[in-house]
């Protein structure tokens, strides 16, 4: 084994201090019962785990890290696991992305405050994977993400069901009638049985993928489920690699360049990705000064197809993917194609071309060839402007009815989720398959903190009268399970005054997604004086960490992060009291 002691790391300023100082340092680690040889200079590695009972998805984070640990040992490294907090999307009130920066804001703080000199970042859920991307990016020491992993494939009376994307089903099953309560609580467990994150490709299996396509995390590691022993596997490689990064000086802001943001978008393309990854890949960019706005999430996907057939754009779940080749696969059929950069470098110490060589794709129904596609280039997120929508709006074309990506109809305002919810069931509320569900205050500010709202279920009525999806528009997000012909991150949101505020009962809507246009069909000095009678909403929050939010988050075409967050602040620690 490699003698890895080094008298100048970050952490001999720690371990390695003369008289009180260091023993202060060295004797608190003791109680643990670390004997004396571990400060020797050997390289720490902290292991972030967002584990947590109150984020299922999390959950099982801390067997992850213990892999992590023998893999640190193994490479003479000294592993000091330590908690962040988990920003679950199944749990969270009034949404997890509320909490993104929050967490982001303490996995930097944490890095940065303590005596490591590199990281193993341990995240499942949607927004763990980039708060602590985001995190790590601004302190820039060497850094490994290893995400949690999907759950089994769900199954349900002999067919496979995927976490979320059957949950919209189900509802709508139960409000027609073709299911009854005690089948819907039979099918919950039968759609969750297995640790992990959500088996669909939803945000959680998109932001994982994006991850691997960055560079950040180790190749066809996005993929294993979270209980298959290779999960344990690939935990135990990224702690030994880790160590080998320490000594190569193999930072985030040598893997994170423009040309990686480059393949995390196309690769975002061709696995039907979530429409999230616009708003996560833009925040991180910010972190590392790499210049991205919604436009390049358009202009880069036009030639590319979508390769993987999974729910909730196509069939298949997260295990099969994984089964028939997992990332790499896809990666190499885009390299292959020449859309994709094969000289960035990853956390490997390798390139994208050389981690992609010995890529095998199994069979072609999952991850389909790059020249018979699941779906034909051009389907993946596209993103709006008009009047409507002066910053931008992005909708998920491989998720929507194609009769309905150009759309012309009436609008229906609601100014809150809630509002449209009260009324959604009424058999006598005034819509039909034409109308345009307009839902508003559900923006970064607005809400606060853009939940997952804007694919809400199709009024009852329509429902029944067996209309399947009807075009919506709105400032919230969607999760990445979701499906429908929904305009999502509208810009600037209703509650910054954005045009989404002046919209009207009646007034004509008109979606062009082959013209990337979204506009409102009403005369320009009507808007005007519209505008003129608009009031902001009052501010509801004085204190707290909310307060902080509303008052320094920014747009959806900025990734709603901190403005003063954006940058890198490095890892010198601002002063040591001992």
């Amino acid at each position: 084994m490699t003698d890895r002691r080094n008298t100048d790391r970050r952490s001999q300023a720690w371990f390695g201090a003369q008289g009180r100082s260091g023993m202060l340092y060295r004797s608190w680690m003791r109680n643990q019962g670390f004997g004396h040889e571990v400060f020797d200079g050997r390289p720490v590695i902290g292991i972030a785990t967002s584990a947590s009972e109150l984020a299922p998805c999390n959950a099982h984070l801390t067997r992850v890290a213990e892999a992590v640990k023998r893999g640190v040992w193994q490479a003479g490294g000294l592993p000091l696991q330590f908690p962040t907090m988990a920003t679950g999307e199944t749990l969270m009130r009034p949404t997890a992305m509320l909490y993104r920066n929050l967490m982001a804001m303490e996995v930097e703080e944490l890095i940065r405050a303590n005596p490591l000199d590199g990281v193993v970042l341990l995240s499942g859920c949607d927004k763990t994977t980039p708060a602590m991307l985001m995190g790590a990016a601004s302190v820039d020491l060497p850094a490994v993400m290893v995400t949690g992993g999907p759950m089994l494939n769900g199954k349900f009376r002999g067919q496979d069901v995927g976490s979320g994307t059957h949950v919209w089903k189900f509802e709508e099953d139960l409000k027609t009638g073709r299911m009854t309560e005690e089948e819907c609580f039979f099918a919950e467990g039968c759609m969750a049985r297995s640790n992990g994150h959500c088996m669909t490709m939803g945000t959680a299996s998109t932001m994982a993928c994006v991850a691997e396509a960055l560079g950040m995390q180790l190749p066809g590691s996005a993929a294993w489920p979270a209980v298959d022993s290779r999960r344990m596997e690939t935990a135990q490689a990224a702690g030994r690699r880790v160590v080998d990064m320490v000594e190569e000086e193999l930072r985030p802001s040598r893997i994170l360049t423009r040309e990686a943001f480059e393949n995390a978008i196309r690769v975002n393309a061709a696995i039907g990705g979530s429409t999230n990854a616009v708003i996560h890949l833009t925040a991180l960019a910010g972190r590392v000064g790499v210049e991205l706005g919604p436009d390049d999430f358009d202009a880069l996907v036009r030639e590319v197809p979508t390769l993987v057939n999974l729910k909730p754009s196509g069939t298949y779940l997260m295990e099969d993917f994984c089964y028939a080749g997992g990332l790499p696969a896809v990666m190499a059929e885009l390299l292959g194609g020449g859309l994709l950069h094969g000289g960035p470098i990853t956390v490997t110490g390798r390139t994208v071309a050389e981690n992609t060589t010995p890529a095998e794709r199994v069979g072609s129904d999952v991850i389909t060839p790059l020249d018979t596609p699941f779906q034909p280039a051009g389907t993946g997120i596209a993103v709006l402007r008009g009047n409507l929508c002066p910053d931008g709006a992005v909708i998920k074309q491989s998720a929507a009815s194609p009769h309905l990506l150009t759309h012309r109809g009436p609008a229906r305002v609601f100014d809150s989720p809630e509002a449209y919810h009260a009324v959604a069931d009424d058999p006598d509320l005034d819509v039909d398959e034409n109308t345009v569900v307009v839902i508003r205050n559900a923006g970064p500010k607005g809400y606060p903190g853009m939940p997952e709202v804007s694919n809400v279920p199709l009024p009852a009525k329509l429902l029944k009268a067996g209309i399947t999806d009807m075009v919506r528009v709105c400032d919230g997000r969607m999760s990445g399970t979701g499906y429908g012909t929904v305009v999502l991150h509208v810009t600037p949101e209703a509650a910054v005054g954005g045009p989404l505020a002046l919209v009207r009962d009646g007034d004509p809507v008109v979606l062009d997604v082959p013209g990337r246009t979204l506009r409102l069909d009403v005369d320009d000095a009507e808007l005007a004086r519209r505008r003129e009678e608009w009031t902001p909403p009052a501010e509801r929050y004085v204190s707290g960490y909310t307060w902080l939010y509303t008052q320094h988050v920014e747009q959806a075409d900025r990734g709603a992060d901190f403005g003063f967050l954006r940058g890198g602040r490095g890892h010198e620690v601002p002063r040591d009291s001992h």
